[in-house]
């Protein structure tokens, strides 16, 4: 049974910059030939951005709490070897994500997802001191996390 899921896909923000590969295609393939070369151009403009909308989409990681477990993405760890989880959002958040940022840390963040959960290692064996996850529901982790 699945406490939390939450996938960390693309802003809509980052799906219209990634359009700009559309005039950028149009740009290059307009000289090669007069009439074809914009048809040319808006073709692969257009084949670019649908590769690139599913790159993003399909490596979008998933942070889901099941089991007594939390994944990230790929890395996995027992809920019972986490330690105190906080909640930051705006200049805290930028702070976590700059300053304040231990390089040992576990990251799992995406700059389109603002507010981040720092999440404490309580095992003293483990180099990593925190896991650092980008979420868009930061109170709902917290509380899927410490839960148990």
């Amino acid at each position: 049974m699945s406490h939390y899921r939450e996938r960390l896909t693309p802003s809509l923000w980052v799906f219209v910059a990634t359009a700009l590969v559309i005039p950028a295609s149009i740009l290059v393939f307009a000289p090669v030939t007069a009439v074809p070369g914009l048809a040319v151009g808006t073709a692969v403009g257009l084949v670019l951005y649908a590769g690139v909308l599913a790159v993003l989409v399909a490596t979008a990681p998933v942070i889901e709490v099941s089991g007594g477990r939390l994944r990230v993405g790929r890395a996995s760890i027992a809920l019972d070897l986490l330690g105190g989880c906080t909640a930051y959002e705006g200049p805290e958040a930028f702070a976590e994500r700059g300053t304040r940022l231990d390089a040992r840390a576990f990251l799992c963040i995406r700059g389109w997802i603002k507010p981040v959960v720092k999440m404490r290692i309580a095992d003293p064996l483990d180099p990593t001191p925190y896991w650092l996850v980008s979420s868009r529901r930061p109170g709902d982790l917290i509380d899927a996390v410490t839960v148990r």
